[in-house]
């Protein structure tokens, strides 16, 4: 096990896609795998039937996730013919209890099954066009699955299992709760903060500043400059986020459930809202340190707010600027089918620019993104999770900032002969 690496985890992984014959829930109350020996290295050669506790997990890219607890049950069903009659021939085979996720599993699905470093078994399953199915074959190392035989994968301290930004946020999906902070900032985070978390433009704006040396400069890509912001700030957001959780819970609750759920609600809802936060004043912070011009939130037609419009609110409202000066770009942390609310937005624009933290997305996503103009942009670390035909279609943070500064140029040229 090394700290910082999916072995922190998890012992061994398989993946497979699966077969009808494998989903069928007619058949009995339990979905049973053959043709599983190789499974062997994970789960060994036991003495009669071994049972462990599961989590069995359904992704979507609709938000929809199933999850229950189960069993799975390992053994040889060749055991007893080679205990009577001496028998050599070994047959394992892997029960999986129906659950309400197994129960919607479908053919063609992308399989994975994780033993844990604590013994319990991790399934997720996810349609095989899917975007989630796609993140966690990334997130495990499996790329390309289309075999129907289970594929193992024993060392998980590879360069690629090293846990980063984007594989943070994917093991969080699933449940795998990832303990990085920073305490030597707690102190002087209680003290600045008074005990409670600040507006969340106040909190990006400390992150940047405990990071003196990554600032924007000529030679400083706004890629780097981006994940390093958004890592130390994630960081720091779980650091003081422990510390008043545990502080809540140790004053109690004093019998009130509905303070306690309050409580709990308040957490949540303030994990959901950071990181598309941070992204919007990072990114914003960028524009103003290169001399970007925009206009942000302000309500276009049909009431809609888009994120960041280019050059301004002005150019936009004005039916006499060029259509083609004007870019739009909106955020979303994470794309699932959220990404159509851009088209929407910015009726003057046809093409919309979408900064996301996303990686990887299907390929069926991303070619319908294509056809309906809209244009992903990725921090450049982040691209390397897609398939080489997605990744040339790509823009980086640093393509998107030349684009606009590009346009605000000839804008600025054309003034000046005028």
């Amino acid at each position: 096990m090394k700290k910082g690496y999916l072995s922190q985890y998890f012992d061994r992984v398989a993946a497979k896609c699966l077969k009808a014959a494998e989903t069928d829930r007619l058949v009995s109350h339990q979905h049973e795998f053959n043709s599983v020996n190789d499974l062997k290295i994970i789960f060994g050669e036991p003495a009669g039937k071994t049972v462990y506790p599961a989590r069995f997990i359904y992704l979507s890219d609709n938000d929809e996730l199933i999850a229950e607890d189960g069993t799975l049950t390992w053994y040889d069903a060749r055991q007893k013919e080679h205990e009577e009659r001496n028998v050599m021939r070994q047959e394992y085979r892997m029960l999986i209890q129906v659950t309400r996720a197994s129960q919607v599993w479908n053919a063609g699905n992308v399989l994975i099954i994780a033993k844990r470093s604590d013994g319990t078994i991790l399934t997720i399953a996810a349609d095989e066009e899917s975007s989630a199915a796609q993140q966690i074959l990334w997130l495990f190392g499996f790329s390309g699955l289309t075999f129907s035989e289970f594929s193992i994968r024993e060392e998980l301290e590879t360069e690629h299992d090293k846990i980063s930004f984007t594989s943070r946020f994917i093991l969080e999906s699933i449940g795998i709760v990832i303990e990085e902070r920073e305490e030597s900032f707690l102190e002087d985070m209680l003290r600045l903060f008074e005990g409670k978390f600040p507006s969340a433009k106040i909190f990006s704006q400390y992150a940047r500043n405990t990071l003196p040396d990554v600032i924007p400069q000529e030679e400083t890509d706004d890629d780097t400059l981006l994940m390093a912001w958004l890592k130390r700030e994630e960081i720091l957001f779980r650091t003081l986020e422990k510390h008043l959780a545990n502080e809540r819970m140790r004053q109690g609750f004093a019998g009130d459930i509905d303070d306690f759920f309050s409580f709990s609600l308040s957490m949540i809802n303030r994990r959901t809202r950071w990181i598309k936060f941070a992204i919007e004043h990072h990114i914003e912070f960028l524009f103003q340190e290169r001399g970007v011009r925009y206009a942000k939130n302000f309500v276009l037609e049909n009431g809609m707010r888009p994120d960041f419009i280019f050059p301004g609110k002005k150019e936009y409202l004005d039916l006499s600027f060029s259509q083609a000066n004007l870019t739009i770009l909106g955020l979303k942390a994470s794309c699932k089918d959220r990404w159509r609310q851009i088209l929407s937005e910015a009726d003057r624009i046809d093409k919309k620019h979408l900064l996301t933290l996303e990686a990887p997305i299907s390929r069926k996503q991303t070619d319908q993104m294509r056809t309906m103009g809209v244009q992903l942009v990725l921090p450049k670390k982040l691209h390397q999770a897609y398939l080489p035909g997605q990744q040339d279609w790509l823009l980086t943070v640093s393509d998107f900032m030349q684009h606009v500064l590009e346009k605000q140029r000839n804008l600025h040229f054309d003034q000046l002969k005028l």
